[in-house]
């Protein structure tokens, strides 16, 4: 992954990640790995940020259902869990992915947590209102056109209230702070390949303006938060093509 890269539109290189078909050791050790990053890059703060705000907006229910999908270790939810507390929150959290390796991993750092759950599951099969809010964190910049739009189609049809995401600012100053950390911290390849490639695959305003044109949801709305995140909000009513 070059140190140089333009950066005007999304990457469309595949993350190794999106290969199913590789996995183990190395897979579960570049999960360990990216838990540093999210605590290097303040990772959990945009989640935290949309689902109060969307929590707010539905009269601050004593009682919350989440569902995070694409989960991985599911660690920005530690911090989410800490929001609950202080606000006096009944908050379940279910985490949800589709490899094995990130299910024992956040099976391993919730152990303790009885709020948390994890289940191996794809996202597609999910039942209608899962979940109060689900929840999405570094994962919909796999996605792009209508695969895009249909898997964020997916995450309001399995809500009730609607649907966070936390996902990346494709910027040069993020993508070079990423590409020398990932090379300070890891010599895991999925770390030092899937890290700089993901901010090349991450969003701009703009971007954000045509997957709101692209849904026809009025109602959506994104934050940029430190560091080069975004926090997205989208209601489950108000706009929702079906």
């Amino acid at each position: 992954m070059s140190f140089f890269r333009r950066l005007s539109s999304r990457a469309r290189e595949e993350e190794l990640m999106d290969d199913f078909s590789m996995g183990g050791e190395e897979l579960r050790e570049a999960l360990r790995h990216l838990r540093r990053l999210n605590k290097i890059f303040a990772a959990p703060g945009p989640t935290v940020s949309g689902v109060e705000k969307l929590w707010k907006s539905v009269g601050k229910p004593d009682k919350l259902t989440l569902l995070d999908v694409g989960a991985g270790s599911g660690d920005v939810n530690l911090k989410l869990l800490h929001w609950a507390k202080k606000q006096g929150i009944d908050m379940q959290i279910t985490l949800v992915d589709l490899t094995e390796e990130a299910c024992e991993e956040a099976r391993q750092l919730f152990q303790s947590e009885p709020r948390v759950r994890v289940q191996r599951a794809d996202l597609t099969a999910l039942p209608d209102d899962s979940a109060d809010i689900v929840t999405g964190s570094q994962f919909i910049h796999h996605f792009e056109g209508e695969q895009l739009v249909d898997m964020i189609r997916h995450m309001l049809r399995a809500s009730r209230y609607g649907v966070v995401i936390n996902d990346i600012h494709r910027h040069p100053v993020s993508y070079k702070a990423v590409w020398i950390t990932t090379r300070l911290i890891s010599r895991n390849r999925y770390i030092r390949h899937d890290g700089p490639l993901s901010v090349a695959k991450g969003f701009t305003d703009q971007d954000w303006q045509e997957l709101k044109h692209r849904l026809k949801h009025e109602t959506m709305t994104y934050e940029w938060k430190p560091l080069f995140r975004y926090s997205v909000v989208i209601p489950r009513k108000g706009g929702l093509v079906t």
